[in-house]
């Protein structure tokens, strides 16, 4: 229930009343409990309900476990989903960013925890956001096993909300992909992001919205099949189970997830001492919505470089010896991944040519 009038002692006058919807809430949970309970591993403990969630560990295949854990959010993304009333895949995004930061280091994504935060709690508004998450857990292969949907009335317009989610996976102390090993003449390996994931949106928006005035239901460009909402709430590719594969497959050096940062902002984060990564932008086609973006708000290359992907969502660095085998492996899980470039002598910085 949204709230109970009460009476003051000293003659009826109506007080405070508490305006977060109770009833709603308990709606909202028994909505969800199907597409939480897809998401559950063998590992996962009770059920939806409970105060914490619990996974039981396994150390079989892994000596000396180390957990690691990432946290992030789908940022203005949220108001291009808002705006459409598409709730249902910004879940996919919100999964995506946190697994596919997991992987970088080796790990295999085991549980996921979300935080949805609403102006007004409206169950099948977070039926729909919670699909979405339990989506993205499915593809990612790890366990919705808790989360808090958090109602804050006169605080946030009813319609608005926003995620948070947070991710833990293992991996074992021997197999931490650390970047350590990156070697002169080592082979870059993209794997390609159809749209912007879920970085670059405020920018996106102002050349896309305000400056160009364009619609949310307007073709996304001349003789587009697609409006600019679709473009712009494309569900961000979960990477994860494909890295994972090659990381057991080959031997992979280094792993990028190209976020907010772009391709410079990301992949220095791996180089060691005395490496450079030369990337060739044209070993890979970039989706027509980037060069929209650049032609409609002048956007300057290095701008554009500096905000978005670009069309690489993730970058595999490995030995010239493996790359054949490495782009074979994600083929396989449906990745048209190429080579991008390869590893230079250097001060630890990402040239784009």
């Amino acid at each position: 229930m949204r709230s109970q009038n009460g009476e003051t002692g000293d003659g009826g006058s109506e007080g405070a009343t508490y305006d977060v919807d109770i009833a709603a809430g308990e709606d909202a949970v028994d909505r969800i409990k199907a597409a939480v309970r897809s998401t559950y591993r063998p590992e996962v403990l009770g059920d939806i309900g409970g105060f914490g969630g619990l996974f039981a560990l396994s150390t079989e295949g892994r000596p000396q476990p180390v957990l690691v854990s990432a946290t992030d959010g789908v940022g203005t993304k949220s108001q291009i989903a808002r705006a459409l009333g598409r709730l249902d895949t910004i879940g996919i995004d919100l999964v995506a960013m946190c697994v596919d930061d997991l992987v970088c280091q080796g790990a295999e994504p085991l549980f996921f925890l979300d935080y949805i935060s609403v102006g007004k709690l409206v169950p099948e508004r977070m039926e729909a956001l919670v699909a979405g998450v339990a989506e993205g857990c499915r593809q990612a292969g790890c366990a919705l096993i808790g989360g808090e949907m958090a109602e804050h009335p006169g605080v946030m317009p009813d319609d608005d909300f926003d995620l948070v989610g947070f991710a833990v996976g293992v991996v074992d102390r021997d197999r931490i992909i650390t970047g350590e090993h990156v070697a002169v003449g080592d082979t870059l390996i993209g794997l390609p992001s159809p749209g912007l994931r879920s970085n670059g949106y405020t920018l996106a928006r102002k050349v896309l919205l305000d400056i160009a005035g364009l619609e949310l239901d307007a073709p996304a460009y001349e003789g587009a099949p697609t409006t600019v909402g679709d473009e712009l709430l494309l569900p961000s590719v979960i990477y994860a189970p494909a890295v994972r594969a090659a990381t057991e497959a080959v031997d992979v050096r280094a792993v990028a997830h190209i976020t907010g940062g772009g391709m410079a902002g990301n992949l220095n984060r791996v180089l060691p001492d005395g490496a450079d990564a030369q990337v060739e932008t044209s070993a890979w086609e970039s989706p027509r919505i980037f060069s929209e973006i650049q032609r409609l708000g002048a956007v300057e290359p290095a701008e554009m470089a500096r905000v978005f992907n670009l069309g690489i969502g993730m970058v595999l660095v490995v030995p010239p010896a493996d790359a054949g085998a490495a782009l074979s492996v994600l083929a396989e899980h449906g990745h048209a991944a190429v080579e991008i470039g390869t590893i230079t002598p250097g001060t630890g910085e990402v040239q784009l040519t």
